[in-house]
């Protein structure tokens, strides 16, 4: 039995097919919206659309941005010479709050999952490799402590090997299995301070 006319239902399975949205907070932010003036929620629609059509990879280090090259490419005073990868831009936002780390990032979209059909070639490894061949000091590999992302360091390494650059992985102040976007900044700049050399 239907509880709502056709429009409200709809935009409630529309909000519940987003990550982490069950069918109470569908149900709740629908009606919010149903509530907010006319003009905020053209602005929210138009804000959401603009995003959805502008958004595109930075041409350096792959991370989302609405300019050719992200704020932190662009930044001269950024150290470009030490490059931090990580899985996705989630991540790279996580290892800014700490306020510590001054190089730049290089964002993978994703780790190597045979289980999944994930292999090398399906994430930016060859544009990293790319990167590298202009003057670079260190790679300090940030990926997840999955099995994944563990799979994906040790991958980076070995293909790192005959560069002579160092490569170093983030120390183990992350929990196994966790995500680095839920971490708090102080467990994060003790990983990134008691990295080791792979």
């Amino acid at each position: 039995m239907e509880y709502f006319s056709k429009q409200i239902s709809e935009m409630i399975d529309e909000f519940s097919r987003l990550p982490g949205i069950g069918a109470k907070s569908a149900q709740r932010l629908a009606f919010h919206i149903l509530h907010m003036p006319k003009e905020d929620v053209k602005r929210l629609s138009q804000t959401i659309y603009d995003a959805r059509e502008n958004v595109r990879f930075c041409k350096e280090c792959f991370t989302l941005t609405d300019s050719e090259t992200c704020p932190i490419c662009a930044n001269p005073k950024r150290n470009h010479r030490q490059i931090m990868v990580v899985e996705d831009s989630r991540d790279l936002a996580a290892y800014e709050k700490t306020q510590k780390y001054d190089g730049v990032y290089h964002v993978l979209h994703g780790a190597i999952s045979p289980m999944q059909g994930i292999g090398p070639a399906d994430i930016r490894l060859k544009e990293l490799m790319t990167r590298l061949q202009a003057d670079v000091d260190e790679v300090i590999i940030a990926t997840n402590s999955s099995l994944e992302g563990e799979t994906t360091a040790m991958y980076i390494a070995k293909l790192l090997k005959p560069t002579g650059i160092r490569t170093t992985r983030i120390a183990s102040g992350v929990p196994v299995g966790g995500d680095l976007e839920y971490i708090d900044e102080v467990t994060l700049l003790r990983a990134l301070e008691g990295r080791t050399e792979l």
